[in-house]
């Protein structure tokens, strides 16, 4: 009675514990859930700390109860020779390998972020798409095209999309967490990051810098679009464009 006690007791804590711990895996927000190549870059070398840090903590519990075990106190001078070892090891030794390893992982996820060369694909060249921060919303410009929006970024699945972030006030930061990093918006200078959307769907973007009082309203959604649905949706924008400066021509002249 007392063994199957103990498993319910078990069972409702991992029932409990569970949600908190997966909690930040899912959702529109998470850079858990990639749904690009920048994005799944950065969430590889995430797992591979969160991996190697979870392994350091086990080995240093485990070390800490056979520590915890001992029964009788080393002579002087071995207690001397193993406390160099675990200051050589621990204090040097590890710090080193785990910088060295979060270098060479992490560059290349770096790389995935950077407008480098030879991103077209199916020769089409990288779209870009100017992103501008203002107190309290973004402004989103296509600079081929002429389109403004606001809040709302408009891209197509499978091509690179280069965002060169500015700002007209203060410093903001442009992030869509499961299409790639953060880049600040900083006024006076155009910095420039490259996402991609592996797949249809709706995301969400946010400021990522705190900006003033409006700071958490700042947001935006990101719409990934099937290529041809998009370049449809980018020439009705164009017609509609064209068709605005005809009409206001026309009402001018019905007033004269």
């Amino acid at each position: 009675m007392a063994q199957d006690g103990f498993g319910r007791a078990h069972r409702r804590i991992l029932q409990c514990a569970a949600p908190l711990l997966l909690a930040a895996c899912e959702g529109p927000q998470s850079l858990l859930d990639p749904a690009g190549p920048s994005a799944q870059a950065i969430a590889n070398v995430w797992w591979w700390m969160f991996g190697v840090a979870g392994a350091v903590l086990l080995f240093v519990v485990i070390v800490w109860l056979l520590a915890m075990r001992r029964e009788r106190a080393l002579p002087a001078e071995q207690a001397s020779r193993v406390g160099r070892r675990w200051i050589i090891g621990g204090g040097i030794v590890l710090p080193t390998v785990a910088i060295t390893a979060l270098l060479v992982f992490g560059s290349p996820a770096g790389l995935h972020q950077l407008p480098l060369p030879g991103g077209a694909q199916d020769g089409q060249a990288p779209l870009r798409i100017d992103a501008i921060g203002h107190q309290w919303w973004w402004e989103l410009h296509y600079p081929d095209t002429g389109l403004r929006l606001r809040n709302e970024l408009r891209l197509p699945v499978g091509r690179p999309v280069d965002i060169h972030t500015s700002s007209r006030d203060v410093i903001h930061s442009f992030w869509v967490p499961r299409l790639g990093g953060k880049l600040d918006a900083v006024p006076g200078r155009t910095l420039v990051v490259r996402l991609q959307a592996d797949e249809p769907g709706v995301f969400r973007g946010q400021c990522a810098e705190f900006c003033g009082l409006g700071h958490a309203h700042m947001t935006m959604t990101v719409r990934a679009m099937e290529p041809a649905a998009f370049e449809a949706w980018l020439q009705a924008q164009r017609t509609a464009a064209a068709a605005k400066p005809a009409a206001a021509t026309a009402a001018t002249s019905d007033d004269d």
